[in-house]
């Protein structure tokens, strides 16, 4: 499992790097550019819309300034559904990659199964359905198009299933696809903080730069992690969502 002594040990290694097959892939200008649209908080699933339960935290208290939001974020990376949305996005890759539709089902299925809360859940799938729809539109793939249909509309999508399935069928390595997931993850929920603590756009700049080098580690750890590992222990961050339902005022959708 993952730890901040695991986090330190990999901040130690040599550089970022996945695996053999995804140096020798490299990232082209045409994958980069795709990453950075489907990544972009212009890209329409909604994700502004979304706290992951951190505007709660902010309503108990739990989160008032800049180096809160760091700490927060920084344990769900490591200990929530950072976490686990990496180790998910790892096997989701793999599977579309291989073509291994009843792979892909499976791993779909444990996703949008693992959400603690309803609304986390809908936060997940109206993204994961969002983010699909888009790219299939504006970056029509037959692949993408087959592994979307062997799931079938009845399968809820996971976010980060739906950005694997798109890197993998538009060939883009995972190392560099999952840390832009993750870099994305961590965008959006600073931006969340710096509209409702508030603190100023430098300090939501600060914090996403400071949970870089974290978002790494946790992508180090899940290519080499199993469906086993999967779990976590954020357990506040998941009241958090779950008491975000009854909040008399609201400004997010989870």
């Amino acid at each position: 499992m993952v730890t901040r002594r695991t986090i330190t040990a990999m901040l130690e290694r040599a550089p970022f790097q996945m695996d053999a097959a995804d140096a020798e892939a490299g990232l082209t200008p045409p994958a980069l550019q795709r990453l950075l649209a489907w990544l972009s908080p212009a890209f329409p699933v909604g994700a502004y819309t979304y706290s992951h339960g951190l505007e709660w935290a902010i309503e108990d208290g739990t989160v008032g300034n800049a180096a809160d939001l760091s700490a927060w974020l920084g344990e769900v990376l490591i200990h929530g559904g950072g976490r686990n949305d990496a180790v998910l996005f790892v096997h989701a890759w793999r599977a579309g990659v291989g073509d291994e539709s009843g792979r892909l089902r499976e791993v779909a299925e444990l996703a949008a199964a693992l959400q603690p809360s309803k609304e986390r859940h809908l936060e997940t799938t109206a993204q994961g359905s969002a983010f699909l729809r888009a790219v299939l539109a504006a970056w029509p793939n037959d692949r993408l198009d087959r592994l979307a249909g062997a799931l079938g509309v009845d399968t809820e999508l996971a976010y980060p299933i739906a950005v694997a399935m798109a890197a993998a069928a538009h060939e883009i390595p995972l190392g560099p696809s999952l840390v832009a997931y993750l870099g994305g993850f961590v965008a959006n929920i600073v931006s969340a903080g710096v509209r409702a603590i508030p603190i100023g756009q430098t300090d939501g700049q600060k914090t996403i730069a400071a949970l870089g080098p974290v978002s790494e580690a946790v992508a180090m750890f899940a290519v080499t992690a199993g469906l086993d590992d999967l779990g976590g222990i954020a357990l506040r961050a998941d009241i958090a969502s779950m008491k975000h339902e009854t909040q008399y005022t609201r400004l997010f959708r989870s």
